[in-house]
Formats: structure tokens, sequence, C-alpha cells
């Protein structure tokens, strides 16, 4: 069947060079609402920019720190891309780029469907996502997503004070339900039960449910949250079991993957893969989101990204250990079938 979605007016991932000097870059195809951009040839910490904070305004994938302003980064949102000032993390001179850009709604407005009225809920219902700035009331709450449909996987981190990200992804018990479970996008470790973090209720069509643990939800505490839900031909989150050997699992997502972030439910990294390191099959090129390590290669993390999914290449127990669990989350470059009617090709 043929998506009514188009892939690229959603997520984008953008190549460029530094120079550091102030400029703006075109070529995302839309006006992003949340930008995360990485160093690729030397060490230097992921840059997550979105339009509910503001220009200027970072955290780190890597990190636990607090929201840092600088008018060196990420100075505006276009509506093609982005600008930026001379900071060395976005644009240092002869250093190489990635930026992965995502649609929302802008800055977003305040959503009124939880205990918690939120600042601001940027919501794409057509792309499933959702990126929510709130305040932390102390006890167990909820915050409207504004997505219509239950997310499966949220990223949150607080702004005000020094605290891991914490992850809530539905398949962190391969029951589907994720509620007891957190993991944190800044370390390698393994999943842990916390009734407190997300209240032990998966979030719904309307809500996503905070405990009272600091992490997501302490009094007066300032709070991003960044929610995805899938959508058929443009995003999958779910999970996989590793075989451990070079014929790897293959994984079905309906469409061919721009994107891919993995970890195992273990001790593992989180592993990004994408289709522009490099542009062919077997893509052994990959970004740590909770390190800053530069880019790197090496075919024990080999993957296939194919035109309805992606299949396992390499034996590292991060992404394709014999029967380990891993969760991931994927966007698309095409849906298995487009629009068009013509059917996406492997690379």
């Amino acid at each position: 069947m043929a998506y009514s979605i188009n892939s690229k007016d959603y997520f984008s991932t953008l190549l460029y060079s530094g120079n550091s000097t102030a400029r703006s870059l075109t070529g995302v195809g839309f006006a992003p609402s949340f930008v995360w951009i990485k160093e690729r040839t030397s060490t230097s910490d992921h840059m997550l920019f979105d339009q509910p904070r503001g220009v200027q305004k970072y955290i780190s994938s890597n990190l636990t720190n607090v929201e840092q302003t600088s008018a060196g980064m990420l100075t505006a949102f276009g509506s093609d891309g982005f600008s930026l000032g001379s900071g060395n993390d976005t644009n240092d001179n002869g250093q190489t780029y990635i930026a992965w850009n995502w649609i929302g709604n802008g800055q977003g407005s305040s959503n009124t469907d939880g205990s918690i009225n939120t600042t601001y809920t940027s919501a794409n219902t057509t792309a499933g996502i959702s990126i929510i700035k709130y305040t932390g009331t102390g006890s167990n709450a909820t915050i409207g997503h504004g997505l219509g449909v239950a997310p499966k996987m949220v990223m949150v981190k607080q702004l005000s004070n020094t605290r891991d990200w914490s992850i809530y992804h539905k398949f962190t018990n391969p029951d589907g339900t994720g509620a007891q479970y957190y993991m944190h996008l800044n370390n390698s470790d393994a999943r842990a039960s916390n009734s407190a973090f997300w209240n032990n209720t998966d979030p719904t069509n309307q809500v996503v449910n905070l405990g009272s643990l600091s992490n997501t939800n302490q009094s007066s505490g300032t709070y991003i949250a960044y929610c995805f839900a899938d959508v058929q031909g443009f995003s999958k989150i779910g999970l996989y079991t590793g075989n451990g050997n070079a014929d790897g699992t293959f994984v079905y997502t309906g469409f061919k993957p721009a994107f891919v972030l993995v970890k195992e439910t273990g001790t593992g990294n989180w592993i990004i893969k994408d289709n522009k390191r490099p542009i062919y099959n077997q893509n052994d090129t990959y970004l740590f989101a909770n390190t800053a390590d530069a880019e790197s290669s090496a075919s024990v993390l080999g993957m296939d990204l194919l035109s309805n999914g992606f299949k396992l290449r390499g034996t590292a127990g991060d992404m394709n250990g014999s029967a380990t669990e891993i969760i991931y989350m994927a966007f698309a470059d095409e849906p298995l079938v487009s629009t068009n009617g013509v059917p996406a090709t492997a690379r």
C-alpha cells in the first residue's frame, strides 16, 4: 500500500562542515522544531536544540548538565534549516558535523490535558512527535502531549538541575508494559525498575505519566520531554532479539530507514546509525548518543539499511548479542511504497 506521509517533510539529516563564522544552513526541507547536532571528526558533546526552549539554549545527550545558553550555538530556526554562531561544538572551522532534524509544531502552546499545564507542547500528530516543556510538582502528575495516540518512547531531561536523562520505552519490558522501567540516555547502564519515574503507568493517548522522582518531576524543576509515537510508513519503535552472528537479525519497519537508534536492555551504548554515513551497505559507521566520541567505524557494529527495515551484520553485543533484547527507534527515508506508488529500494 502507499502511505500518505512524505517522510522527508518530517525528518531530515543534514551534513555540513564548520567554518567558525556565523551563518545560516538550508536544505533541511522544512522548519525544524528539534535539531540534534554532533561533531563527527573529533570529540565533542552532542548539542540538542528545540523551539519550546528557544534559540541559543542547548542540552547534551551525553551529559547530566543543566541547560546552557550560548550565542555561539544555534541562533535561529529557519523555514528550511537553522542558523549558527561560531561556537566550536556546532561550527568549528575544519570539522564536519551531522544534524538530525524533526518537525513539531513550532514553539507550540500550553497543553491542559494533564494535571500539569505545560509551558509549551509542540505536537505534530502526522509525524507522531511532541516536544513538551513543563515545570514539575514533586508528586504524581501527568503532562499533555497532544498526539492523540500514546507515545512509545519519551526522553526527559531536567533543565534546572544536574540530572540523568530519563528514558521511557514501551518495550524495555518485552511484554510491552515499560512504565516500571527506566534507562538513562547519557550512559550505558542497563534498564532498571523504579515506579517513581513514570508512576508505573504507560502513557495514554493524551498524557505522559510522571512519578515523584526528581529526574522527571521535582517541585519547581523545569524539564523538556521529547515524545515519539509509531506512524505507519514513517516511524517505528520496538524491540528485537539479537542472534550474535554476522547473518544478523532482520527488523521489519515498513519503510526504508534514514535514522536508527538502538540500545540493548542490558549494559551497552546507545548507537546511532543513519543513511548519510555512509550512503551504502554494509553500514559500519556509528556515533554513540551517550558519549562525546568522534564518529567511528567497526564491522562488529555493521548494519544494512534496507527498503523495508534493517538487518544486523555485526556481532557486537551492544547491537546484536545472542539472545540479547534490544530496543530501537527508527525514522524513514522513504515508506516501503510511497504516495506515487513507487517502491523503496535498498541502498
